[in-house]
């Protein structure tokens, strides 16, 4: 019995290990938990309870738990400093920016907190972007969400009077801030 109970320690500590463990981590820890730096448990961002949904204020991302991630995020990227300068010369007449994400989605939690950086660094004003949260299904509880046609997150959506000019949708083609200036230069 002992030697039964022994093998099946083993077999659930090998299947529980993950590729994307990190160094210093236990082995089944994912990109989907973080150590709160305040309490020091892991959080599982998987948990329904820690996700923002529905329209939110960005300053709400400061908050536990999510402050850890996106106050590290802002503060260790560090955006191609050629290309702010492009960014800084763009008309922002007209210019409104949805973003959706899931604070469940690790690609969320690493794009989100670099494209508040370069907002920061640029100056464009947070009233006018719209901030979204969606579940892990994608979906988001507001009447309008369907027209915004969301199947990967985080998704950034950039409008030009109104009007679509382009997106960003869950990881960019060259890099964050250089995607921008491509959509916002297009005619």
């Amino acid at each position: 019995m002992r030697s039964i109970f022994t093998s099946v320690l083993i077999l659930l500590a090998v299947m529980s290990g993950c590729s994307t463990a990190q160094k210093g981590r236990p082995a089944n820890v994912t990109q989907a938990t973080a150590v709160d730096d305040t309490s020091g448990h892991f959080i599982d961002f998987r948990d329904a309870t820690t996700w923002v949904l529905g329209d939110f204020n960005p300053d709400r991302l400061y908050d536990p738990p999510h402050g850890e991630w996106f106050t590290r995020g802002i503060n260790e990227f560090q955006p191609d400093p050629s290309v702010m300068t492009e960014i800084m010369k763009l008309d922002t007449t007209g210019l409104r920016i949805t973003v959706v994400m899931g604070t469940w989605c690790p690609d969320s939690r690493r794009e989100v907190p670099r494209f508040f950086k370069i907002i920061e660094l640029w100056g464009f004003p947070k009233n006018k972007i719209r901030m979204i949260g969606v579940d892990i299904d994608k979906i988001a509880p507001l009447d309008d969400f369907s027209f915004l046609d969301i199947h990967r997150v985080p998704t950034f959506i950039f409008y030009k009077n109104n009007i679509e000019a382009g997106r960003i949708i869950e990881n960019p083609v060259t890099s964050l801030e250089q995607d921008m200036v491509k959509i916002l230069k297009e005619k």
